[in-house]
C-alpha cells in the first residue's frame, strides 16, 4: 500500500485540468536581442533582474507555482533544474546558502547570477545516477555530468531547502537521501515526460511529511503530477 502520499499523488495525476489555476511562464518575445537587454520581472521581487538572450530553449524568469517565503538566512538552499535563475535569485535574498543545479542554461544562469551581484554556487550538471546523459530542453541536447541528490547535498555543503524540477529525474531520487531536508517544493513528472512514479520515493514522503499537491499544467496538462509542497514531520 501506497498511503497517505500515493493515493494524493494519483489524485492529482488525473484530476481534469478544466477549470485548473495555470501559472504564467515567462518566456523569450520572438525578437533578436542585444546584451544590455534586461527584464525585470513584475513580482514582489522586483530587485531580481535577467538577461535577455536569444536561446533555444525557454528562459523560466518568474516561479509563482513554488512556495518559499518561509526561507530563513541559515537555511542552506539546493536548487535542482535551476534554468536562468528565476528560483535560485529570489531565494538568495532569504538565505545566505544558496546552490543552483543547471545542465543546459548554465551558462545564462551564470551571467544572471552576476548581474544581479548574488551569493549563488552554481553546479554544471543534472541529478542522475552518477553516469554522464544526454539532458534535453526544448531544442537544445547536452551531455551533461550526472550526480546523485546525495552527491549534490554534499557538495553545497548540506540541504535544509530543496527545490526540484528536473523533467522526470526526480524519480532516480534515493529516499533516503532526503534524510535531513525540512522543506520540499519539487514539480513531479509522469508519462510521457518520464517513467513512472517510485513507490519507494512516494512511501518516504508521505510517511514522513505533510504535504499537499497543486495540480498545475504549467506547459502541457501531459506529463506533470503537479508541484508538491512538503514540509517535514
Amino acid at each position: 500500500m501506497h498511503d497517505p502520499f500515493y493515493r494524493e499523488a494519483l489524485t492529482a495525476a488525473t484530476r481534469p485540468v478544466r477549470g485548473a489555476l495555470i501559472y504564467p511562464v515567462m518566456t523569450m518575445p520572438q525578437r533578436e536581442h542585444s546584451r544590455n537587454d534586461i527584464y525585470r520581472p513584475n513580482d514582489y521581487c522586483e530587485d531580481v533582474l535577467f538577461r535577455l538572450t536569444d536561446a533555444p530553449f525557454r528562459q523560466i524568469m518568474e516561479v509563482p507555482e513554488y512556495r518559499f517565503s518561509d526561507i530563513r538566512p541559515d537555511d542552506r538552499v539546493l536548487d535542482i533544474g535551476a534554468n536562468v535563475g528565476a528560483f535560485c535569485l529570489r531565494a538568495a535574498r532569504l538565505s545566505l546558502h544558496v546552490t543552483a543545479v543547471e545542465p543546459v542554461a548554465a551558462d545564462l544562469l551564470q551571467e544572471n547570477v552576476r548581474l544581479n551581484h548574488a551569493d549563488v554556487q552554481i553546479i554544471r550538471g543534472a541529478l542522475g545516477n552518477g553516469m554522464p546523459a544526454e539532458i534535453a530542453w526544448d531544442e537544445c541536447r547536452c551531455m551533461s555530468p550526472t550526480y546523485t541528490l546525495r552527491d549534490l547535498i554534499f557538495l553545497a555543503g548540506g540541504c535544509d531547502f530543496l527545490k526540484c524540477d528536473c523533467e522526470g529525474a526526480e524519480w532516480q531520487i534515493d529516499p533516503r537521501d532526503l534524510d535531513g531536508i525540512q522543506r520540499i517544493e519539487m514539480e513531479l513528472h509522469i508519462p510521457p515526460i518520464s517513467g513512472p512514479p517510485d513507490p519507494a520515493l512516494l512511501d518516504y514522503i508521505g510517511n514522513s511529511y505533510t504535504f499537499t499537491i497543486d495540480r498545475s499544467p504549467v506547459y502541457s496538462p501531459l506529463g506533470v503530477m503537479g508541484i508538491l509542497h512538503a514540509t517535514r514531520k
